[in-house]
């Protein structure tokens, strides 16, 4: 259970957040001396999911001793979607502005598929903002998707199982401000998640910040792309977790959280 929950205005969107862990001190921006100083971690979950499906099974463990900000994104889980587009720079605006509005000058920042996206973003164009940046599933370019995820293969391993599917609208129903709308916001996130990403191989050469990219050796991701992007970042290093696909990736927490607190701290 979040510490605390409540919503932003933040660009036009509803944006819910919550927060969990240790408590922040206002003045500073990092954690209080309980949480050993760290800096804010912000967690960003995947598309068509929520705080809760992305990162249930790692949230109790990270917030023992840090201050997790968890917003969802637009449309996602509490927060309504809008008549905007849903675009990662847009998505990536939103969280900025949430940062601004809760204080917080630079954090840490775990994204996961969509939220990986929208990290890497934030890693690119507000770079003054990362402490350190953690991109889980994540692509810089659409070629990097292996083309049955592209394709809609669902008899592929890679994809998720119809379980996953099902857990997805249940978790929707739930939670959404308006549940009738979820067809629509299916179609929504169909566009933005095969709409051409807005980096090129130059920006990644851009990321200040000390970078750890994630995948599974059964994920959407090519295992040649993320090895492309660790080349390309300047401060990255790669884990490719065994067999883990995407919807497991962020679930398999005894090699998973190792990895997240040795880089972390």
């Amino acid at each position: 259970m979040p510490t605390s929950s409540a919503y932003a205005k933040v660009n036009g969107v509803e944006m819910y957040y919550e927060i969990h862990g240790a408590a922040r001190d206002s003045g500073t921006g990092a954690a209080d001396p309980g949480a050993a100083a760290r800096r804010p971690l912000v967690l960003l979950h995947g598309g068509v999911t929520t705080i809760g499906m992305s990162f249930g099974a790692v949230l109790p463990a990270l917030a023992a001793d840090r201050h997790i900000v968890a917003p969802e994104l637009q449309g996602h889980g509490h927060t309504a979607d809008t008549d905007r587009a849903l675009t990662v720079p847009n998505l990536a605006s939103d969280v900025v502005a949430l940062l601004d509005e809760l204080g917080i000058r630079q954090a840490d920042f775990l994204g996961y598929s969509l939220g990986g996206l929208t990290a890497l973003e934030i890693g690119i164009r507000h770079s003054d903002r990362v402490g350190r940046l953690v991109l889980a599933a994540t692509q810089y370019h659409q070629d990097g998707i292996h083309d049955e995820v592209h394709a809609g293969d669902f008899d592929s391993p890679r994809l998720p199982s119809q379980a996953d599917f099902e857990e997805m609208a249940e978790a929707y129903a739930a939670c959404a401000p308006h549940p009738e709308h979820y067809q629509d916001f299916l179609g929504k996130i169909s566009v933005a998640a095969n709409a051409p990403l807005p980096w090129t191989a130059d920006d990644l050469r851009t990321v200040e910040a000390p970078t750890l990219l994630i995948i599974g050796d059964r994920d959407f991701v090519r295992v040649e792309h993320a090895a492309e992007m660790q080349r390309l970042i300047p401060r990255a290093r790669l884990a490719v977790l065994p067999a883990t696909n995407h919807m497991t990736l962020m679930r398999r927490t005894p090699v998973l959280l190792p990895l997240l607190n040795e880089f972390l701290d």
